[in-house]
């Protein structure tokens, strides 16, 4: 689904990514683990298109569209959920799962909400709710919920369990898992690497901006350098 050739990327003269290349097959969740700074979020903004190419190719479904503008790549099937949830946090609950499906031009609303209320209950009883006044965890409910508005077919997850307690983190992960359950295509960047290679198919490591262990969850679960690094092992 998601080919990724020598992507380089950065922040004016300084190359934040080195030549990353990496896949994510259809139906699979594919975590990327990685300490802070080297270069999780940058690859996933660089997918998405809000942060842009300096080099290489990204392929969606067969089609090349590192400079496509991130608007359109929303169009093509792919959705961010963002580091900090980054919610419009003066507007409803409502109101920010609306905003998520602004690309969609003939959708039911109603149909699309109630399918999101359904998948979690809580933010249907705060829909009139300002999103400022949630909870951590109903917020990051609240910014996949609005992700999935564009009804994508892979998803862009940025640490989804930054900042929440341990019983949340399980919760949010379990939400992770059953949207591979229903058909989700996710790339995970996820702090916590026990978890996410708990529900990963796969992983990719990166530091400073390249990728250096590539694997299934279980050979990287197994795999030394990932066990010092980042399993505390």
């Amino acid at each position: 689904m998601l080919c990724i050739e020598q992507l380089r990327s950065g922040y004016g003269r300084i190359e934040a990514l080195h030549g990353v290349s990496l896949e994510v097959r259809a139906g699979e969740i594919v975590a990327l683990l990685g300490a802070n700074g080297a270069g999780k979020t940058t690859l996933l903004r660089t997918i998405s298109g809000v942060q842009p190419t300096a080099a290489g190719e990204i392929r969606f479904e067969g089609v090349r569209i590192e400079r496509m503008p991130a608007h359109r790549r929303v169009g093509l099937g792919i959705a961010q959920v963002p580091e900090g949830r980054q919610l419009f946090t003066p507007l409803s609950v409502e109101d920010n799962l609306r905003l998520g499906a602004w690309t969609r031009s003939s959708i039911d609303l109603t149909a699309e909400l109630a399918r999101i209320f359904a998948m979690f209950p809580m933010l249907d009883a705060l829909r009139h709710t300002a999103a400022g006044a949630l909870s951590g965890g109903q917020q990051q409910m609240l910014a996949i919920g609005r992700a999935l508005m564009a009804k994508p077919r892979l998803i862009l997850l940025d640490e989804p369990s930054m900042g929440l307690a341990p019983i949340l983190v399980d919760q949010i992960l379990t939400v992770v898992a059953d949207l591979k359950k229903s058909g989700m295509t996710v790339l995970l960047v996820e702090q916590n690497a026990n978890a996410a290679l708990a529900i990963a198919d796969r992983g990719y490591v990166i530091e400073t901006g390249r990728i250096t262990v590539s694997g299934d969850s279980a050979m990287l679960l197994a795999d030394r350098r990932v066990q010092s690094g980042y399993l505390g092992v």
